[in-house]
């Protein structure tokens, strides 16, 4: 049975919406599509961006303030998602990392981004890279392996949308041919 016959069996709301579910296939609206709309309003959220020299800044964007953003008919797609703001002045960026089990979007604001992918598969290491100007979007699913860094001289901004919530990132180096992972950050203790 397909996700949208499922959720046309699933019972409706007094006010005409569905209950949310925690399973990501549910959604009606994905990491993608959410991430799109809410940089699509960023001139609503885009006064809480502040941006620090010593590391990229982060602001989790609690649900509710995210769904007031939103039109309600995409409240419902929010539950169980996690939202991020980022910005990123010139030469700041991740480490080479994951998501661990959490599949998600960004969202590029302002700025250009560039977004360097490593995948290992039977034939060794394989990297692409891309520039990423204002307006595009990246989707990604869990254990999607890249980095982000703003190689441009202008401030960057970014909204991040991970589902389920985003609760440790995985950081890793190519050594030998091989991804090496390096290290697990975890939500709540490491950030």
């Amino acid at each position: 049975m397909s996700s949208s016959t499922l959720l046309s069996r699933l019972p409706r709301r007094p006010d005409g919406g569905r209950p949310p579910t925690d399973d990501p296939t549910d959604r009606r609206t994905g990491a993608a599509g959410l991430a799109a709309a809410l940089a699509a309003v960023s001139d609503r959220w885009l006064p809480l961006v502040d941006y620090r020299s010593t590391s990229r800044w982060t602001h989790l964007l609690p649900t509710g303030d995210a769904a007031s953003l939103l039109d309600p008919d995409l409240h419902d797609d929010l539950a169980g998602a996690q939202v991020w703001l980022l910005s990123w002045l010139p030469s700041q960026g991740t480490p080479l990392h994951d998501h661990a089990a959490s599949a998600g979007a960004f969202a590029v604001v302002r700025g250009t981004l560039t977004e360097r992918v490593v995948a290992a598969g039977s034939g060794g290491i394989r990297e692409s890279a891309n520039g990423l100007t204002g307006g595009r979007v990246r989707h990604f699913g869990p254990h999607y392996v890249h980095q982000v860094t703003n190689l441009g001289a202008d401030p960057a901004v970014s909204v991040h949308v991970y589902t389920p919530g985003l609760r440790a990132m995985n950081t890793y180096r190519i050594e030998a041919g091989a991804l090496v992972r390096t290290g697990t950050e975890r939500a709540g203790v490491d950030w």
